[in-house]
């Protein structure tokens, strides 16, 4: 499988199982960013069931801006929050306290831009559950390809069908299982196992 996909934020479940499949990994740099998509979010499981994490951005007065040139909202530590709230979620978790302190330092990262923070993020995740990927970059934007197999549609979650098989959750026991969470979901409670269990999944 040839793959084309939008740069996100702490990938979905379903871009890692599309990613583990891949032949080739091509992220698309050249789009006009959109709201409200996982470009800017993801989805953990916290004490009381499914939390959006958001990350903000610097607002502009131009109608179509490019996602590569978003610049990030550091004007107060979103960081800091992000990251409590995942020790809040998955301190009890069978593999945080193994992955912590090899995640922490992109959350004490000023980044400027979120594509930059969206690459670094996809990387660190792939490379803590030994997946290796090796990746191109757009250099035209398109809106419809025929030489790969177009998943950009995963960066919006809203139109993710993907449904997975069920794995321990932390919080399971009180809202059940939560499909699709963010791959951090997935490392943290299956740990070296994360990379089996993608393997496993189809989309």
């Amino acid at each position: 499988m040839n793959l084309l996909l939008h740069p996100t934020y702490f990938p979905s479940i379903s871009h890692f199982v599309a990613m583990a499949k891949a032949t080739t990994i091509c992220f698309e740099m050249e789009d006009n960013f959109q709201k409200q998509t996982n470009r800017t979010r993801m989805y953990i499981y916290s004490p009381n069931g499914k939390q959006l994490l958001n990350i903000p951005v610097k607002h502009t007065k131009e109608k179509h801006q490019k996602t590569k040139d978003v610049k990030l909202e550091n004007a107060f530590n979103w960081q800091k929050q992000h990251f409590k709230s995942l020790e809040a979620s998955y301190r009890s978790s069978p593999f945080f306290e193994y992955f912590e302190d090899l995640l922490k330092p992109i959350f004490e990262k000023k980044h400027t831009f979120l594509m930059d923070l969206n690459l670094e993020t996809t990387e660190m995740v792939a490379k803590l559950m030994g997946l290796n990927i090796e990746y191109t970059k757009t250099t035209e934007y398109f809106h419809r390809v025929s030489d790969v197999d177009d998943w950009r549609i995963l960066a919006n979650g809203k139109k993710d069908p993907a449904v997975f098989e069920h794995y321990k959750q932390v919080f399971e026991d009180k809202h059940g299982f939560i499909n699709n969470l963010s791959s951090l979901d997935l490392l943290f409670n299956e740990g070296r196992f994360a990379l089996d269990y993608l393997k496993k999944q189809q989309l």
